[in-house]
């Protein structure tokens, strides 16, 4: 079962830091191809490029896996996730509608601190070291507006048609959130399964350390890629 689990384990940490090398939010040839071409309203095509993306953005997962790393009930999950789409959903809008342009990358940069603050805060590290735990739920509101707008730089860089596209943007919108709800599924499934062991608690420090790590990779790649543009 040690053995077992130690494989685990170094699997886990090789998927949670390479994935972060990917976590760049592209947008595939095809993608790119309809957007940069569509006018009018297509509700369904964003709808589904809302999904995929969602589902390929790993530092939003990253982010949602260390705040449900620690919440057993269905109703706290469920609150939390709330606090996150609210945000996200907002400044996703606004940013777009508004065209409010804002650097790509420092925007990349925020959200890889997101999962930084996360991991922290797991390991209990405010309480640790400032003898003060900020309040979660505001602090999940608050990251979910900078990952919103994340999602919103993405779209501000095609010369989208002005016609249509609010219900396009509410197409993309629910696609996200379906794509959240697909991906937080099975996030939660191997968690329950992993909850079964010790092995959960045991190594509940190191993953989250896992968790801090993935997010100080990506900010440097962000970083890098701020000075280097």
């Amino acid at each position: 079962m040690l053995k077992n689990t130690k494989t685990f384990f170094i699997f886990l940490a090789f998927v949670l830091i390479s994935i972060t090398a990917n976590a760049t939010h592209g947008v595939d040839d095809e993608t790119q191809s309809f957007l940069l071409g569509n006018k009018g309203i297509a509700f369904g095509p964003f709808l589904y490029i809302g999904a995929k993306h969602m589902i390929t953005g790993y530092d939003h997962l990253l982010f949602l896996v260390g705040v449900i790393f620690f919440l057993y009930r269905t109703k706290e999950i469920l609150l939390y996730v709330s606090f996150f789409t609210i945000g996200h959903s907002l400044t996703l809008l606004l940013g777009v509608m508004a065209d409010i342009n804002v650097n790509a990358f420092l925007i990349d940069a925020i959200i890889a601190l997101s999962i930084v603050y996360k991991g922290f805060d797991n390991l209990g590290g405010f309480k640790q070291f400032f003898k003060k735990q900020p309040n979660t739920k505001i602090a999940v509101l608050i990251f979910g507006l900078f990952h919103g707008f994340g999602l919103a730089t993405k779209l501000q860089e095609f010369n989208f048609d002005r016609e249509g596209l609010f219900v396009n943007l509410i197409g993309f919108n629910i696609g996200v959130e379906i794509g959240q709800f697909l991906a937080l599924g099975l996030v939660l499934i191997l968690l329950g399964v992993w909850r079964r062991y010790n092995s959960y608690v045991k190594f509940s420090n190191l993953t989250n350390i896992i968790l801090m790590a993935a997010g100080f990779l990506l900010f440097g790649f962000q970083m890098t890629g701020y000075f280097m543009t």
